[in-house]
């Protein structure tokens, strides 16, 4: 990938999106093709494919899809499913007819099955079945996986898939309704720290282990693959290490100073028991993780501190 060639980073305005951009930039690519989500529907098949037939884009990141956390797709799997695969859809196959040179399509971890052997293995995918709160979003994922398989196998076409642990950091989504565990939670301690609540309530028993990736982690092994892997089979990137929602809480809790008590609403569901990647592939490329997990929730919550809640500040003050 010449830094004086096209790239086209879809969904820069979300986490992994911006974090894409930001590193791409700070590595001196000067032709970066970007369009907010009001100037570009990545859903309309037609303004995607003219999008592309103009702009001519020599390697696409495709990081936009609809993201959210147990809630989210509980309350909203047809969302999930149709807005995901529509995205999917129309910028891979835009993507071919427009002759990209190269795409990284981004999956999820829930794309393994709910009682997947740990660490789960690339070999692992279809294997059983999926863990229902998610399923309508991994299908999707599945989908675009396989899609750039079988675009690279009939039409010859040099389309990747990444699977990443689950991906946290500035710009994410704080929102309790419809992030994932670990935004949710630095925004739910702060608003209980600041509001001197005496306990914040997590859903599930906090037993379920999870895998947490910095998003400049993903973002560096983003072009790190778009440099150095040519393969259509899917590739793990994770941290290497897992830990418990309970052990999750209680770190965030004290970064944050959160003083309170931390109760699991055991009536609500937990999700998988465990979700850790195998990424040994990766690894033995030559690509590692610099970000431990306390480094990262702590600039994390620095950012959140001074972008989520100055933002919240000012328009309760209009």
């Amino acid at each position: 990938m010449d830094k004086g060639e096209k790239v086209f980073v879809a969904g820069h305005e979300g986490m992994i999106g911006s974090a894409i951009l930001r590193r791409l930039q700070e590595d001196g690519f000067t032709k970066l093709i970007t369009r907010t989500s009001a100037e570009l529907d990545l859903t309309d098949q037609k303004k995607v494919f003219d999008f592309f037939m103009d702009e001519k884009p020599d390697y696409v990141f495709l990081a936009a899809a609809k993201v959210g956390g147990i809630l989210a797709n509980s309350s909203y799997p047809a969302e999930f499913i149709y807005d995901n695969i529509q995205i999917q859809n129309n910028v891979i196959h835009s993507a071919w007819k427009s002759g990209v040179k190269k795409l990284l399509f981004l999956g999820s971890s829930c794309i393994y099955p709910k009682g997947c052997p740990q660490p789960m293995k690339e070999e692992y995918l279809l294997s059983g079945k999926l863990e229902p709160t998610s399923e309508p979003y991994a299908v999707a994922k599945i989908a675009g996986i396989k899609m750039c398989q079988s675009y690279n196998l009939q039409y010859r076409t040099d389309y990747i898939a990444a699977v990443p642990a689950d991906v946290y950091g500035p710009n994410d989504d704080f929102e309790p309704e419809t992030g994932h565990v670990l935004p949710a939670l630095i925004r739910k301690m702060h608003e209980a720290k600041i509001g001197n609540k005496h306990q914040v309530i997590v859903w599930g028993t906090g037993s379920p282990q999870r895998e947490c990736l910095y998003v400049d982690d993903l973002a560096d092994a983003c072009i790190f693959l778009i440099h150095n892997y040519d393969g259509s089979e899917m590739i793990n990137v994770g941290s290497g290490e897992d830990l418990s929602i309970k052990e999750l809480a209680l770190q965030i809790k004290e970064v944050v100073s959160f003083d309170g008590e931390v109760i699991f609403d055991e009536s609500k569901p937990d999700g998988a028991p465990r979700k850790l990647l195998d990424s040994g592939r990766i690894r033995r490329m030559g690509w590692v993780p610099k970000t431990n997990l306390e480094t990262g929730i702590i600039q994390t919550y620095q950012w959140y501190k001074n972008h989520v809640t100055t933002k919240m500040s000012s328009e309760i003050c209009q």
